[in-house]
């Protein structure tokens, strides 16, 4: 099985900042797999190399068996990757159903969710929908922003730090929407520093220290890597 997304030998910059120091990861379709480490670590950098959004990337990057390392950000989002920031990027002017579609949907991807699928998944958008991105509450906005990739086709969703700031009946909600989401086949990769919202939802972890991988390790190991993790994250 190809793999959705295949890391190898990842080096990145920002400007003479050397950032990333050599990531290998690989994330098989239709796994949740979390990025786990401390501010600093190199996870959001990580998301962002995949998505030619740092500054210089040295290594191998495959979306999909396809080479993405000397590909512009436009060509890598048509391969069906969908990235979620922590700022989220609503237009404040713009309704939530102008915001929701806004992006076009991916060439080749197959038919992203309908409108109608969105709003039966969140149902908050839907009593929104004609409300300003202003107006909307930060687990709404942040509702709107993961909507705003499910409609453009993007089966794989890079999502970074979704659950911080917000209220635990929104984070449960998005907990749900993971679950609905794997459920439906999609593959996801989250950076998350709220362990009780990612440890019952990843099939995979990796823990990033200085931008380097130091460990990594399925579900079912979680417990016998608590120690390791108490120490690594402060958990």
């Amino acid at each position: 099985m190809t793999a959705a997304l295949e890391i190898k030998g990842l080096q990145a910059w920002y400007g003479e900042s050397h950032v990333l120091h050599g990531v290998d990861l690989v994330v098989q379709p239709g796994e949740v797999v979390t990025l786990l480490g401390r501010n600093g670590a190199g996870r959001t950098t990580t998301m962002r190399a995949v998505m030619g959004l740092t500054g210089a990337r040295k290594g191998s990057i495959q979306v999909n068996g396809v080479e993405t390392i000397g590909l512009p950000t436009y060509r890598i989002a048509h391969l069906g990757i969908g990235y979620c920031p922590e700022e989220r990027g609503i237009f404040a002017s713009l309704s939530t159903e102008e915001n929701l579609m806004l992006p076009p949907t991916l060439k080749g991807m197959g038919a992203g969710m309908s409108v109608d699928e969105i709003y039966e998944m969140f149902p908050n958008l839907a009593e929104r929908r004609n409300s300003q991105g202003t107006r909307l509450s930060g687990g709404e906005q942040q509702m709107l922003a993961v909507a705003r990739i499910l409609r453009t086709g993007a089966r794989l969703l890079l999502l970074d730090e979704i659950s911080e700031g917000l209220a635990p009946v929104i984070v449960q909600a998005l907990a749900r929407m993971i679950q609905t989401l794997r459920s439906k086949g999609y593959t996801v990769v989250m950076v998350e520093q709220n362990f009780r919202f990612a440890a019952p939802l990843a099939d995979r972890f990796y823990v990033m220290e200085h931008g380097r991988i130091v460990e990594k390790f399925g579900a079912s190991e979680l417990e016998s890597k608590m120690p390791v993790l108490k120490e690594l994250l402060g958990v």
